[in-house]
């Protein structure tokens, strides 16, 4: 955990073995390969069945693909080094990919949901056996990568990002064997554009989901599960601290969370222990308690706050 001196600050950047996501590239590697391959095979399914279903889970699957190149140019570019212009490097690159493939999927959705309507309006012949055999192609594919990328969304709203995508086509998968079996067992071509409707359904409220995480993110709103009640109730309980203000919390990228604050102390306390060991009291009670790495704080005398630059706060 980083700390500020005395009356200035500590710089952190990314850790030593980069942003959560990198730890997790070989693994979208993978995914974007079997992303690439099933692509190919539902177009031609489609075209061979006339399924729009299937053309609109091959249309999310090349999304998917796009969405997993941003992905991992992202994290090539947050875990390049720091510079003094870009004191944490490209690390919001993730964010900004996150925030692409939010764009990304909220594009299909609404292409899929459209042309499911016009289906309705047009119907086609739909070859039920030729969607069962890609169906179960593309979800046999898709169930491999989401397990390739099950761990690594819990840890990265950029992974989580290309998860999502990759969840959607599985059900959408699902959904276009679903249809397959209806159109073999009853004849009714509807269940085609149906499946269709599900699969932008599908897609949209996970979407909006992570475009709200990542919107956070952006706008700097608290680390999740970090209470800023709760941190300065925990700084204020330690020995000697009077007051606390400019307290701040923010996520540079998913794995980085970063608090700042000026912390004002009394001068028989800091005399009695001394400015080093004072950050080691506040360095402990953030990372014993909350999810906050690293920490930047200024230790002030009392009455200081209303001498110093509002601009500089």
């Amino acid at each position: 955990m980083g700390a500020g001196h005395d009356h200035g600050h500590t710089h952190t950047h990314a850790p030593p073995t980069g942003t959560a996501a990198a730890a997790y590239r070989g693994r979208l590697r993978a995914a974007l390969c079997i992303t690439l391959i099933v692509l190919v095979v539902e177009v031609v399914g489609g075209l061979l069945a006339d399924s729009l279903a299937l053309i609109a889970d091959a249309a999310h699957m090349a999304t998917d693909a796009v969405g997993l190149v941003m992905a991992l140019l992202a994290i090539h570019a947050a875990n390049r080094p720091a510079s003094t212009n870009r004191t944490f490097g490209l690390a919001r690159a993730e964010i900004l990919a996150a925030l692409a493939n939010c764009v990304l999927l909220l594009g299909v959705g609404g292409y899929v949901l459209v042309e499911a309507v016009q289906r309705f309006m047009t119907p086609a012949d739909t070859h039920g056996g030729l969607m069962v055999l890609f169906g179960a192609i593309g979800l046999v594919a898709n169930s491999v990568s989401l397990t390739l990328l099950m761990r690594g969304q819990k840890e990265s709203l950029n992974v989580r990002g290309a998860f999502l995508e990759v969840a959607a086509d599985a059900l959408g998968s699902v959904a276009v064997l679903v249809s397959a079996a209806v159109i073999l067992t009853t004849g009714w071509q509807a269940a085609d554009p149906v499946a269709s409707l599900v699969i932008g359904l599908m897609i949209v409220p996970r979407t909006v989901k992570l475009l709200r995480e990542t919107l956070d993110v952006l706008l700097e709103a608290a680390p999740k599960g970090v209470d800023m009640a709760e941190v300065r109730a925990h700084i204020l309980a330690l020995d000697g601290v009077e007051d606390v203000h400019d307290l701040h919390a923010w996520t540079i990228t998913s794995g980085m969370p970063v608090l700042s604050a000026h912390v004002v102390v009394s001068s028989e306390q800091l005399s009695a222990i001394g400015h080093e060991k004072m950050l080691h009291e506040l360095q402990g009670c953030i990372g014993d308690h909350f999810d906050v790495e690293h920490c930047t704080f200024q230790l002030e005398p009392g009455g200081h706050a209303e001498h110093e630059v509002r601009l500089c706060h």
